[in-house]
């Protein structure tokens, strides 16, 4: 910190990572160079990636021109660039984690809550996968939300709605097994963060009322959270981790309900869940309805998402060397 006191350095420039737009932009600049398919969603890849900057956005373009290559593919296709991603959001596939049936059965029940609750809930973001197939060293299963846009303002619907979804996981095992597992955990550290922020940083809370009861900026400069006697004695403490609970609490409450309301919906999807390990698009359906999924159609249709003559290489070039080729220009700069 000391480097950073006034008079060395008295101006400080912030770099937000890009927004979709953005993130679109240096996708296609990154391709250049590198034999792409044509048909290859530019849109869909920015918006799977929110919180990427340059450096990330361009290791993901890398990683699809090796995963081509290494399959003796003559072009990158959206497969390669989607995995590509995945490793990098997730890890690698684990398809070599071998599950006994029922806690892959439990693994799909709980991805399949998520990805129903989800559906049913206002303000929730599109779904554009749900996976039962283990990454990295601790996923077992995830369901992907696609967001639509960037977001700067959110709302309280919002946040109940995003609680109450990452929630359905957990409500599936109870109606399906009348028990829960330790599946959840990360589940329930992130409704516990997005309640407590509700509480005591949005002033979301009709009990509690207008007050931020923690704060972190000083100004320009960050400074560690103030303590809770600082800001509050013990009987607003209380307070405050009553009014999480009972926000967790209610939304656990209403998950539940969709699920028990979709019962033989939820057992349908999971069964085939179990069968294809992956579903995404067309295949949720049947499931979620078309007004849940992701569609990219219309952009792709447009020609906004079609790469430029220079992205898409013709594959009968005449070249023998697929790596190279594929990954032409790939540098170590990440």
């Amino acid at each position: 910190m000391a480097l950073m006191r006034p008079g060395r350095f008295d101006r400080q420039v912030v770099v937000d990572p890009p927004n979709v737009d953005g993130r679109e932009q240096i996708l296609h600049v990154h391709a250049k160079g590198k034999k792409v398919a044509k048909n290859i969603n530019w849109r869909l890849l920015a918006a799977r990636t929110p919180g990427f900057v340059g450096a990330d956005l361009a290791n993901a373009i890398n990683e699809a021109a090796l995963l081509a290559a290494r399959k003796g593919k003559k072009e990158i296709e959206m497969a390669d660039l989607e995995e590509a991603i995945d490793r990098e959001m997730t890890g690698l596939e684990r398809r070599s984690r071998v599950l006994k049936p029922k806690v892959k059965e439990k693994i799909a029940y709980h991805e399949c809550g998520h990805a129903l609750v989800g559906a049913r809930l206002e303000h929730t973001d599109p779904i554009h996968r749900v996976s039962i197939i283990p990454r990295g060293v601790a996923t077992l299963g995830h369901t992907l939300y696609l967001p639509t846009e960037d977001r700067y303002l959110v709302t309280r619907a919002e946040i109940i709605d995003k609680i109450t979804a990452a929630l359905g996981g957990r409500a599936a095992e109870e109606v399906i097994y009348g028990e829960v597992t330790s599946g959840a955990y990360s589940d329930l550290q992130q409704v516990t963060g997005m309640a407590r922020s509700m509480v005591m940083d949005y002033g979301m809370s009709s009990k509690l009322g207008q007050v931020v009861y923690r704060t972190r900026s000083h100004g320009n400069r960050e400074m560690p959270f103030q303590t809770q006697d600082d800001l509050y004695g013990e009987k607003t403490a209380q307070a405050i981790d009553e009014e999480v609970k009972q926000i967790v609490d209610d939304c656990y409450t209403k998950a539940l309900e969709i699920l028990r309301n979709e019962i033989d919906n939820l057992r349908a999807m999971t069964m085939k869940l179990l069968e294809v390990e992956v579903m995404e698009g067309e295949a949720l359906v049947e499931f979620l309805g078309r007004e849940a999924i992701t569609d990219f159609s219309e952009e792709l249709k447009a020609g906004q998402n079609t790469p430029t003559e220079e992205n898409s290489t013709d594959s009968e070039s005449g070249s023998t060397n697929d790596e190279e080729d594929i990954g032409r220009k790939i540098d170590s700069t990440g």
